[in-house]
């Protein structure tokens, strides 16, 4: 998408975010204002991409990444001090998805849109996170299947030791809180290889 084809998906992307991360894992209490001033970053960035999912004209699901090296200090911070730098990461941001729409493919097709993005801009890394909760947290529903399978069959795996903080209100909370997120990461974007 140009700047101008994300500038039209913003509003609706925001609202998507705002009700899709208030499930699990994010329990997210969001606000659309948090949301535009957060989203505007990948119509300015350069590089950025966002993958939309239309049904007609309605947004029902949406892919986001940019270079890591154009993501904030505190975000950066980790995977430098880790041995990583920045510059050869691709970064996918988040992945939003309609409940009514999964299962039917669209989240390989977000990973194939910003892997092909990617590889385009001459990254053969990229990186995602992961919000880490405790398994016995009490607003995990009794039937959430992890991802971890589908990203690992993609060729990512998690990186030992290298977790990423944000802060975010939990749903029913005022006050955000620090919540860690597990950097997963593939190499071999431009071979091919998983």
């Amino acid at each position: 998408m140009t700047a101008k084809q994300i500038e039209g998906v913003l509003e609706p992307l925001a609202e998507l975010r705002v009700k899709v991360f208030r499930d699990w894992p994010y329990l997210y209490e969001g606000s659309l204002g948090y949301e535009r001033s957060y989203l505007r970053r990948y119509a300015e960035s350069e590089g950025a991409v966002v993958v939309a999912a239309l049904a007609g004209k309605q947004l029902v699901g949406a892919a986001t990444g940019q270079p890591l090296a154009g993501e904030v200090a505190e975000f950066r911070d980790p995977f430098e001090d880790a041995g990583f730098d920045p510059a050869t990461i691709f970064y996918f941001a988040e992945s939003v998805l309609d409940a009514q729409w999964r299962g039917q493919g669209l989240g390989h097709g977000f990973f194939d849109a910003r892997e092909a993005h990617a590889r385009a801009l001459g990254f053969d890394r990229a990186a995602f996170c992961a919000v880490i909760r405790p398994m016995d947290h009490p607003a995990r529903p009794k039937d959430y299947r992890p991802l971890d399978p589908f990203w690992r069959k993609r060729g990512y795996l998690p990186v030992e030791g290298l977790t990423v903080g944000f802060d975010w209100p939990d749903v029913g909370e005022t006050a955000s809180s620090r919540k860690r997120m597990q950097v997963w990461m593939r190499d071999g974007l431009l071979s091919g290889a998983g």
